[in-house]
């Protein structure tokens, strides 16, 4: 390779050859970037992180900008906030610390990996440390602590909804024995109100596929993936390590979980602390299952179907809802603009279920809204979701978008249910 020699190289004040400008102030664009105009400490300080390092990547290419969900009603992405702290922001205390759903989507696009599944949670950890935390997330936190549960209910209504899904369920505290299949209810399942209803609904599915099953009643407690992801990794620690020994107590085939944040938990991150189970999510479970189903009605809906961020980018699992869709009686079935691989994330996320006020602040609607127009624009009648966050969150979507009489929210559960009696 030939060498520049240094004494051909020169900058002219002016200089014009064949016609062209090509004087001092447009060749300096050759120079190194004047980087040193910015103070640099803030950045340092959190890629000092565990967790954080790949903040530091950045190079400012704007791919995850079109694709990050928040900056389409706001003004957010990694190049964002990379600019921001380069230039002096202590994101310790700016708000973008909690608007960042984790979502994976700018991870999807970044030539460089940055990684906010990771740099997310390490920040938020420090300042959960520090004692910056929004309050609507820090009752959440404290109401986990204290009950296993984000919702603040007590352990013992935890399978209250069983007595009134007209199917049984097996309750192994009560009823010790080994079972098929154990079935990690988790939290709005089991109490939101919503949550029951596709709750009871999975439990006459799986009286009619004669499945064998338990749930672990009042000695479940949340898998808390959602709480590490905003921060609170102690906690998620504490309550994964009782689930394990709960967990070791019964016997059992296989798990399965009506929520893709636990399954996201007890697939990747409770195998870290020494537990491996053979674990699906429902619609895994249930989408091979569905042939042997006696349907006894058509249900002629529009339907479309929103993909959860923990079940599809975080665990690459798309098809079976689908599937299960698909084989229900009389759906006519549509997908949005943006589905599966770049599906949009409802807001949940990360923490975001426990920060809609907070969000609200900084943003110009909400996810979850936005998410119910695309719905909207397709022609569907209803929004078809699998993750117990996601029907309370588009329901009250509909509601302030004006959209009420117009779209209706089902977990797709909720439609086999409905096409068997």
């Amino acid at each position: 390779m030939s060498k520049v020699e240094p004494g051909r190289v020169r900058e002219d004040e002016h200089l014009i050859v064949e016609g062209m400008d090509i004087s001092g102030h447009w060749n300096r664009m050759f120079e190194q970037r004047v980087l040193w105009s910015h103070d640099t400490g803030p950045l340092e300080k959190l890629t000092a992180i565990t967790g954080a390092e790949s903040l530091a990547y950045c190079y400012q290419c704007g791919k995850c900008t079109s694709a990050c969900p928040v900056d389409s009603v706001g003004s957010y992405s990694p190049r964002k906030i990379f600019r921001k702290v380069q230039t002096g922001t202590d994101l310790l205390t700016n708000p973008d610390l909690w608007l960042c759903t984790t979502c994976a989507n700018c991870l999807r696009v970044c030539p460089k990996e940055v990684n906010m599944i990771s740099i997310m949670p390490a920040l938020r950890e420090v300042a959960v440390t520090e004692a910056n935390v929004p309050p609507e997330l820090q009752k959440a936190f404290e109401n986990t602590f204290q009950h296993g549960n984000p919702l603040g209910e007590p352990a013992r209504k935890r399978a209250d909804w069983v007595a009134e899904a007209g199917a049984p369920a097996t309750i192994l505290p009560r009823e010790r024995r080994p079972v098929d299949v154990l079935f990690y209810v988790e939290c709005y399942w089991s109490y939101h109100p919503r949550g029951r209803d596709a709750a009871r609904a999975f439990a006459r599915v799986m009286e009619k596929l004669g499945v064998d099953w338990g749930i672990l009643g009042p000695e479940e407690k949340c898998s808390c993936d959602s709480q590490r992801l905003a921060g609170e990794r102690g906690l998620f620690e504490m309550l994964a390590e009782q689930n394990i020994r709960t967990l070791a107590k019964y016997e059992f085939s296989r798990m399965v979980t009506s929520d893709p944040h636990a399954y996201n938990a007890l697939r990747n991150e409770y195998p870290k602390l020494g537990a491996e189970y053979p674990i699906q999510h429902y619609t895994q479970f249930l989408a091979p299952l569905m042939g042997q189903l006696p349907w006894k009605r058509r249900l002629d809906y529009k339907v479309t179907f929103h993909d959860p961020c923990y079940l599809g980018r975080h665990n690459g699992e798309y098809d079976a809802p689908r599937e299960m869709i698909r084989q229900i009686p009389g759906l006519q079935f549509t997908e949005m603009f943006r589905c599966k691989a770049n599906g949009y994330c409802c807001g949940g996320g990360g923490g975001g279920m426990w920060l809609d006020s907070f969000t609200g602040n900084h943003v110009t609607e909400r996810l979850s809204e936005r998410r119910v127009r695309e719905a909207v624009e397709t022609g569907a009648e209803m929004l078809v979701v699998c993750c117990p966050y996601e029907v309370s969150r588009f329901e009250d979507a509909v509601k302030s978008t004006g959209n009420e009489g117009r779209l209706l929210v089902r977990d797709v559960i909720e439609l086999v249910d409905e096409a068997l009696r």
